[in-house]
């Protein structure tokens, strides 16, 4: 099959991915074939192959946002042709204390899509049985992938920042998963605030009618009730925490950050303001974010490349450049 594959000590001259034939992945008991359709590029993804993230294999095939159609090791609950999603979260030990207790994105020994093991930047991809999910009908291919990592981490950081119906909420940072987050929070008649420096995405969060947007200095003319930050950067933290109320909450969306500044306590976190991390996700977020989905016909803005066009997918998400969310399609 063609793939797109990392390897890691690449120079800084190199593209990020080399397209190439490689073995087609084999069936294994407990898992399913996937013909790839398409598949979403993150931010984790650049994150990986610039090496923020530390190597774990030195050949990789990246990409968690895979929407793909089973075609060996079908199931009753997945017969074959069945179109599924494949997230960041490609399985858990299931006994650790965190699975036993409900917080199987905490697991001890979890397994990534894209990371540790392969992923979807190519034609074919093995995923655990129980970690894909069943894609209503109404999602369109391409358009249903940036919601496979972006859309259910954006909403986790909802849950982890504790949002109520009626709030303030802060998006600080305004790509991919901060534009899908902004439908659920309008649904839940939410005033959303948009802190970004892109003006690509300040113009996004025009179109998707932003209660009050602003460029990466600016502050909200009011205190936020909750914000959560999406860019990789512990500056940002810190501008989101500064326009808190008393009791608010930071939730920052990010599997990688800078080294957060320092700050003075008594005028930012003193009375009771808290920051919470979001890592991963749950079988349950995926589950009731795409129902979310569905219900609210969440349609994200797609820029589309073909897999011999990784790279610039990847540059793309890198320079901020692309129009909505980056998806390449095999």
């Amino acid at each position: 099959m063609k793939a797109a594959v990392f390897s890691s000590g690449r120079s800084a001259t190199e593209p990020f991915l080399q397209i190439r034939e490689v073995p087609r992945p084999t069936i294994q008991p407990g898992h399913v074939l996937l013909r790839v359709v398409a598949c979403g590029v993150c931010r984790t993804d650049l994150h990986i192959v610039e090496e923020d993230l530390p190597p774990l294999q030195p050949q990789l095939i990246p990409g968690h946002q895979i929407v793909g159609e089973v075609i060996e090791g079908a199931t009753h609950e997945l017969p074959t042709g069945t179109r599924v999603g494949v997230s960041w979260m490609g399985g858990v030990d299931g006994d650790c204390w965190y699975c036993r207790h409900g917080r199987e994105n905490l697991c001890d020994h979890p397994t990534f899509t894209g990371y540790t093991v392969n992923g979807g930047f190519a034609e074919y991809a093995l995923a655990r049985t129980d970690f894909v999910f069943p894609l209503p009908a109404g999602l369109d291919d391409v358009q249903v992938a940036p919601l496979l990592c972006a859309g259910i981490i954006g909403f986790r950081s909802l849950r982890v920042a504790g949002v109520e119906p009626g709030e303030r909420v802060g998006l600080f940072g305004f790509g991919s998963s901060a534009s899908l987050a902004i439908t659920i929070l309008q649904s839940w008649q939410c005033e959303v605030y948009v802190v970004t420096r892109g003006e690509a995405h300040r113009k996004t969060a025009a179109t998707l009618e932003a209660t009050w947007i602003g460029e990466e200095e600016a502050k909200p003319p009011v205190e936020l009730d909750r914000a959560i930050t999406f860019a990789p950067s512990g500056k940002v933290v810190i501008s989101a925490l500064a326009s808190l109320r008393k009791g608010g909450v930071v939730a920052i969306n990010a599997i990688h950050l800078d080294q957060m500044p320092s700050f003075n306590y008594d005028t930012l976190l003193w009375g009771e303001r808290q920051i919470r991390s979001v890592a991963n996700m749950t079988r349950q977020d995926a589950r009731d974010f795409l129902k979310i989905a569905h219900d609210l016909n969440i349609s994200p803005r797609v820029t589309a490349f073909s897999l011999d066009d990784a790279n610039r997918a990847m540059m793309g998400v890198k320079a901020e450049t692309s129009d909505g969310s980056v998806v390449i399609v095999p």
